[in-house]
């Protein structure tokens, strides 16, 4: 699932935002949907996934251990193969960019008694998997990984694995969950304690499709507990909106002036609508229409119109709730009045690209006065004038830092070229379309 060649594009300001549009299912839920229709016994029925190349790398995964998935006309179904029945895989998992996918399905390959090989694009490969191969070594699989706890990598099952309570060492929702996933086939409880709050997804859906998930909230940070050897049944399920594929969206019409959208069908999690939160404590007028539940997530329309920003010290508690919208935070930074202090990122050092060091060099680049510091950026913002562009920058295989600087352009004196659009395909596919849609709609 390598990218095809470079595609370079040039992104320029036409005027203002304005109509509406809908964006693609949440990558998270859409990963966990797939994974747990496929661990039940029975048929599930997904409508809304997002179709970007990291989901589909988990479906093809999910399909390569015995679990039949099949688009049609009324979205997918996913014949599950039951807790403990993934098959070996005949030959390597191709997890393409998807980080999520490789961690979360080494969670469920853990505690089965087969052997898979993951490989991945030269972006993941260069990312580290330590942080998920010390608790599931705890649990008794066996790692052979390339320097560095990274890609290629092999896993070796084990079954029955043991049950452990793993204390975070760092806030992460991929941590955690690929956690749970390896104590559904653990015979008794396996618990996880999170000193920070981070995205409940799992959580949630674990409880939905039947498994056993209690979660306790102690002055050290929430238990989550699992109980093992569950038994899943098949759902049929809604994917909300992705509230990071909004985030693009809702920054744009938030700089570039007279811009009015309406973006539909956001998924308002509070473990990942940080970044809404920060931005309506800049100023950003941010609205929500219809506010609802689905499938168990809250879901919102948000109308976004065009708004002065005023530089923030960002709540350091908001990270863990934002931690992937940070890179197009500093984009709505660095047009607001003053400086903004945007702390406590340091796992964006290890994401698809260093996207404090990418956003830094991109944002200077294109005239922003940046300044780079070990966990964050200090931006000084522009006051709501125009940046000047007119600059290639470096995407870096990374689909939020070439959609970040293509928001940036919309509001910039000449244009900005990314040096390579195509991987904005791993999450959202009809990116540029949209943005065209919405100009288009202004004109």
């Amino acid at each position: 699932m390598a990218h095809p060649s470079s595609a370079p594009l040039t992104l320029s300001a036409v005027g203002p935002l304005t109509g509406r549009v809908r964006v693609p299912g949440d990558k998270s839920i859409s990963h966990r949907a797939l994974m747990f229709s496929a661990l039940a016994i029975g048929t599930s029925r997904i409508e809304g996934l997002l179709e970007g190349e990291d989901v589909l790398a988990t479906a093809a995964a999910l399909r390569a251990m015995g679990a039949t998935i099949v688009r049609d006309a009324g979205g997918w179904s996913v014949d599950g193969v039951g807790v403990g029945g993934l098959l070996q895989p005949a030959n390597a998992l191709d997890m393409g960019n998807s980080g999520t996918s490789t961690r979360l399905l080494m969670g469920l390959v853990a505690s089965h008694p087969i052997t898979a090989t993951f490989i991945g694009d030269a972006s993941l490969s260069k990312r580290p998997m330590g942080r998920v191969i010390a608790p599931l070594s705890q649990m008794g699989a066996d790692f052979t990984a390339s320097p560095g706890g990274r890609l290629p990598l092999m896993l070796r099952g084990l079954c029955p694995a043991i049950p452990i309570t793993y204390k975070l060492p760092v806030a992460s929702a991929q941590v955690k969950s690929a956690v749970l996933l390896a104590g559904l086939n653990t015979p008794g409880i396996t618990r996880v304690v999170e000193p920070v709050a981070t995205r409940d997804h799992s959580e949630r859906m674990l409880r939905g499709f039947g498994a056993e998930v209690s979660v306790e909230t102690t002055p050290h940070g929430k238990i989550i507990s699992i109980t093992g050897e569950a038994e899943l049944k098949p759902q049929h399920i809604v994917v909300p909106g992705d509230p990071s594929s909004a985030a693009f969206l809702v920054v744009a019409a938030t700089i570039v002036p007279g811009s009015d959208i309406v973006v539909e069908n956001v998924g308002l999690n509070p473990t990942r609508a940080g970044l809404f939160t920060a931005l309506r404590l800049m100023g950003a007028s941010i609205e929500e229409l219809d506010r609802r539940d689905v499938g168990g997530e809250p879901v919102a329309d948000l109308r976004v119109r065009h708004a002065a920003l005023t530089g923030i010290e960002v709540p350091p508690d908001l990270a863990p709730s934002m931690i992937d919208e940070y890179p197009v935070l500093f984009v709505a930074a660095a047009f607001a009045t003053g400086r903004t202090i945007a702390r406590g990122a340091e796992e964006l050092r290890v994401k698809e690209s260093d996207r404090i060091a990418a956003m830094a060099a991109a944002l200077g680049a294109v005239g922003a006065r940046v300044t780079e510091i070990e966990d964050g950026l200090l931006i000084d913002g522009t006051g709501g004038d125009p940046l000047p562009g007119g600059a290639t920058v470096a995407t870096l295989l990374d689909h939020r830092i070439a959609m970040s600087m293509a928001v940036a352009a919309l509001h910039c004196r000449a244009g900005i070229t990314l040096d390579d659009a195509s991987p904005v395909a791993t999450s959202y596919p009809a990116f540029f379309d949209q943005i065209a849609h919405l100009r288009g709609a202004a004109a």
